[in-house]
């Protein structure tokens, strides 16, 4: 078992805490984040330190702080050579992280989702997959990129969520409106999505395209749907956003 330590204790680093607790690893986490912190050392038996305690530790480090702080928070901080860096924030390259955290050399950046600490989140990983896969597959597969550049993509690949999630509530809210029942209509919405998409196959052979199709074949309902959002080119500006947030991860 690994001694594994998480330098800003919030929403991203809590699932991810409470995945590797449960495997017997050794976790430490920061005060930063102080009401997270407390929380997960009832639940799962974390340990808390101040940062350095956290790098001191600890032979895996993640790194789980906002774009705008993450330097000014890391820079004072002395790392050894031996150990695992592991970022999830959207925002530093691994030129900067590399200048930050020598003189450590092993870095790797990943984006995880809360789902995590449950299974079945993909975790792409730029430059190599192994320290993602040691502590998180098979439960959760990775994705090793071939490209820094592509690490961007994926981030804004990942806010994909929040389109489909803004979808559903707006088909909810309609739902509620007609039946006079909110909140029925926002549990049969969300248990539509996530019980149809439980049973699409993950093995990247053109899955979501061929669900698609099954549902909306010709003069369905469904098939009305999908025209309705072809004819308003949705795709394009789901591109076009996806582009530009790719942009300013890379930026």
């Amino acid at each position: 078992m690994s001694r594994i330590g998480f330098i800003g204790t919030g929403h991203i680093a809590a699932p991810m805490v409470r995945f590797l607790a449960s495997q017997g690893h050794e976790v430490t986490v920061s005060e930063r984040g102080a009401d997270v912190a407390a929380d997960l050392a009832a639940s799962v038996g974390a340990k808390i330190a101040s940062n350095q305690g956290v790098v001191d530790s600890c032979d895996i480090i993640f790194l789980c702080l906002r774009p705008a702080v993450w330097e000014e928070v890391t820079t004072p901080l002395t790392f050894r050579a031996d150990q695992q860096i592991i970022s999830v924030m959207s925002g530093p390259s691994l030129a900067e992280l590399s200048s930050a955290v020598v003189p450590a050399t092993d870095i790797s950046i990943t984006i995880p989702i809360g789902f995590l600490e449950r299974g079945g989140c993909p975790l792409p990983a730029f430059p190599k997959s192994e320290p993602l896969a040691n502590l998180f597959s098979p439960e959760n597969p990775v994705i090793e990129l071939r490209e820094e550049s592509q690490i961007a993509d994926y981030f804004a690949a990942s806010a994909l969520l929040s389109s489909v999630l803004t979808i559903m509530k707006d088909g909810a809210d309609w739902l509620g409106a007609q039946t006079g029942n909110p909140v029925g209509a926002d549990t049969y919405v969300a248990s539509l999505v996530a019980g149809f998409m439980r049973d699409v196959p993950k093995d990247g052979q053109g899955r979501i395209l061929d669900a698609r199709s099954a549902l909306a074949s010709p003069n369905t309902l469904n098939r009305a749907v999908v025209d309705a959002m072809e004819a308003a080119d949705t795709k394009a500006t789901i591109v076009q956003i996806m582009q530009i947030l790719s942009e300013r991860v890379k930026g």
